[in-house]
């Protein structure tokens, strides 16, 4: 007689990526496809600090007892997602600018930089870039108290080293 296998319960997600539209999706994608790389799971949200402010509030407020360590904020044009996370959160909270206006991203790079003191967002690279490095970066918090998760940032970063040729 055969055995069902029960389902594998999904991993808990430790780092929230949240967006401001439906849109940022594929600019996005490449932070959650870092964290996969390293076995981290995340929660993918479209929240908005402008057009869903109260979901927003209450998303990042209970997000610390559902297990978020890290919250990874994309958005374009005044770009407030990221800082009002941050005023929300002790957490750590890294600011993924996009480029989803005339200025190819520049008004939402300055926008997430230029935070009062007190508020702090860490900001990455306009566009798909940012959105990797900063899902990297949050393996890299996460990798400080994770021994799991070092150990695949090392491997991660051994296996991009060698893809490099030495020659072109």
């Amino acid at each position: 007689m055969a055995t069902k296998k029960s389902p594998r319960r999904p991993a808990r997600a430790r780092v929230a990526i949240l967006m401001g539209s439906a849109s940022d999706a594929p600019t996005m994608q490449p932070a959650s496809d870092a964290l996969e790389a390293l076995g981290v799971a995340c929660d993918v949200r479209v929240i908005s600090a402008h057009r869903t402010p109260e979901r927003h509030t209450r998303y990042v407020r209970g997000a610390e007892k559902k297990g978020i360590e890290v919250f990874i904020c994309g958005a374009g044009f005044a770009a407030h997602l990221a800082g009002v996370t941050a005023a929300l959160t002790p957490l750590p909270v890294l600011g993924v600018p996009l480029d989803s206006s005339a200025l190819k991203g520049l008004d939402s790079l300055l926008a997430t930089v230029q935070m009062p003191g007190g508020i702090p967002v860490a900001t990455f690279g306009i566009g798909k870039a940012g959105a990797k490095n900063a899902g990297l970066f949050a393996g890299a918090i996460l990798a400080r108290s994770d021994a799991r998760v070092r150990r695949a940032l090392n491997t991660y970063r051994k296996r991009q080293t060698a893809a490099v040729p030495q020659r072109p």
